[in-house]
Parts: structure tokens; sequence; C-alpha cells
């Protein structure tokens, strides 16, 4: 028997459309062996309707196969559009432009980027035209391979900014004492003698959302911040200088499960002072005490919410096994096997993953 079929599948506004283009079965040959008392009777019978079981044969095949595409086209079309993160973002797992096929795999564009979880997000023509990552695995035994392009992290650091999520009132840190303007007396000793002994807070906030540059050796990120050095007096809070912070620093990434995950570490910290209302500053001497706060508050902060990760656009079943990451110019690329759940039967469509 030769059973064959052709498939069409494409992208219908940011879904998969899956179609039975063509199909067919032939039987060649059917051999049915009946035993028992009366058998030669019904051998007979058999043999002189050998051509009409084969007919049927073939019509019952070509129907299963129907309707097997028809709740495999079911599934693919029910497959969500976005992936709800927390109660800011979603990302964005519409399709854009169809599958490119080859000889040994199949290779699906998605938007990937993160988006406002409470507004519909069209399908955008715009990601079409600056982002078309192509997958390379070095281990071409690898079974999946997904590319992340440095506009997904770059569309999550914007989206969490103007989320107004990274602004920050700092009144507790490892060292106290550098929250009480006794502990700045050497280092700001105008601020000491105006407001002595008195509680401070740092106000921290953005300027603009973290730049994330992607490369073949490692994650670039770099933060541009203004922190307000405000002193608590009584029920009052005096905003006394506002200074500017560029951190850069370096981040590494890891498969958690079906997350990627991952953690920043401090590279370098420029700062200048923007406004002042206790006269001039030197900045020297204000370096290290940023330099501190910034590795002992701002980095394992942000290491506690990088750590946790964000889903990779795995279907539900299927679990990563022997992930690698790859670094390449402007994207991070993650090859893996993928192992499948028999209990998550993908709505009862007869799959079987080899």
């Amino acid at each position: 028997m030769e059973v064959g079929l052709t498939l069409g599948l494409e992208n219908h506004e940011g879904t998969l459309k899956l179609s039975l283009l063509e199909s067919g079965c032939y039987v060649k040959e059917i051999t049915i062996k009946l035993d028992g008392g009366a058998s030669w009777l019904y051998q007979g019978m058999i043999n002189a309707f050998e051509e009409q079981i084969g007919s049927a044969v073939e019509s019952a095949i070509t129907n299963k196969l129907k309707d097997g595409i028809l709740k495999l086209d079911s599934f693919l079309q029910s497959l969500p559009k976005e992936i709800p993160l927390d109660d800011n973002a979603s990302l964005n797992v519409s399709f854009v432009e169809n599958p490119e096929l080859s000889s040994s795999s199949i290779e699906f564009d998605i938007n990937g980027l993160f988006t406002d979880g409470k507004k519909v997000q069209p399908v955008s023509n715009h990601y079409r035209q600056v982002f078309q990552p192509s997958v390379f695995c070095i281990d071409q035994s690898k079974m999946l391979g997904i590319s992340l392009d440095e506009a997904v992290f770059n569309s999550a650091s914007a989206l969490y900014y103007d989320a107004e999520f990274m602004e920050w009132i700092v009144d507790k840190v490892p060292d106290q004492a550098l929250l009480n303007t006794a502990g700045w007396r050497f280092i700001i000793p105008q601020l000491y003698k105006k407001y002595p002994n008195d509680d401070m807070n740092l106000n921290i906030s953005l300027s603009s959302p973290p730049v994330i540059r992607i490369s073949e050796h490692n994650i670039g990120a770099t933060v541009y911040a203004d922190v307000i050095i405000d002193v608590v007096e009584g029920s009052q809070v005096i905003s006394v200088a506002c200074i500017s912070l560029v951190i850069r620093g370096t981040g590494s990434v890891k498969i958690m499960g079906n997350n990627l995950g991952g953690s920043v570490k401090l590279d370098d910290l420029a700062m200048s002072l923007k406004w002042s209302k206790i006269g001039n500053l030197r900045m020297y001497l204000i370096q290290p005490v940023m330099w501190t706060l910034v590795q002992t508050v701002g980095i394992p902060y942000a290491n506690s919410y990088l750590g946790k990760g964000f889903p990779l656009p795995i279907i539900h079943g299927f679990t990563l096994q022997n992930a690698e990451i790859i670094f390449s110019s402007s994207k991070v690329t993650v090859c893996s096997n993928v192992s499948y759940s028999e209990s998550d039967n993908l709505n009862q469509v007869p799959i079987h993953i080899k």
C-alpha cells in the first residue's frame, strides 16, 4: 500500500493554518487468509471481492487522513497569541510570515516581543521589516532551535519602563549608616552640617529604558538612572541633590525548565551632578558610595527578577532537554532536544514525536 499527502501551512492573522491540498491511498495488493471449518467457502468470496475490499481500505484511510488534518489544524489555530507573564506584561507569540521549509527542518518566525498585557496587540508589520531571525545550531542533531533577537530584551525593558516599574525609594540598605547624614559627613560635609544626624532616602528612577546589546561573547546592558538624595526631617522629605548615573553591566543567561533566566554583574559606573541645593559636590568622594549601593542594592534587586526568567515559546506538553546557549551578533540562540509528556496529549491529536 502507498499513501501520499500534500499539506499547505501558512500564517493566517498570527496563527497557523494547515490545509490538505492533495491526498491519496493506493492498495497494490491485499491478502486475507481465513482459518476454520468453512473457511474455504468464505475464502472464495473474499477472493472474489478483493478489488472492492482494497477500494474500501483506500477510501477509509483517505477519510482518516482528512479527519486527522482537520484536528491538527484546529489544534494549531487554538495556540495562544500571547503568554501572560505578570500584571504588566505578556509575550507576543503570534506568528509572522509563512513557515520556511528545508529538507530536514521547518522554521517559524513569531513576534516574540513583550507587550502591555492589558492591551490587545495587532499583528505588526514593523516587526517583519526589522527583525527576521534565522536559527543556527552548532550541533545539527538538536531537535529545536529558538533564536531571540536583542529586540525581544529591549522590548521588555521599554515595557517595564513605560509601566513606571523602574522607580524605587531606598530606605534600607545592608550598611544602614549610609542612610543617615552622619555617614556622609566626610563625603558631603555641607549635607551633615545643614541636616545633622537626619535619616535619608534615595529616590532612584531610570531616565530611559535600559539598552541591551548582544555580541558573540556576552550580553551587555547600559542603564541610565537619576538618584535623588532626600533628607527626612520629621514628616518632611527634602530633596537636596540629584546625581545622574550611567551603569554598565554584563549579563549571563541560563535555561531553567522551559524558561530563559539570567543575572547581571556590575562592570562600570559613571556619574555626574545633575543639580544640587547644598552647593558643589565632590563626585570622586561620592563614587565609591554609589558603587557600593549599586552593587549591594541595585544588582541583587535586578537579579531577583532576572533569575525568575520568562517562558520560551514552547508548545504545552514539551520540555527542553540538554539545552545549550549560543551567542551571536544581536542574537541569543537556544538549541535543545525536547521530550513530550503523553499526559499532555495535544487535545487528543494523534502525533508521535520520535
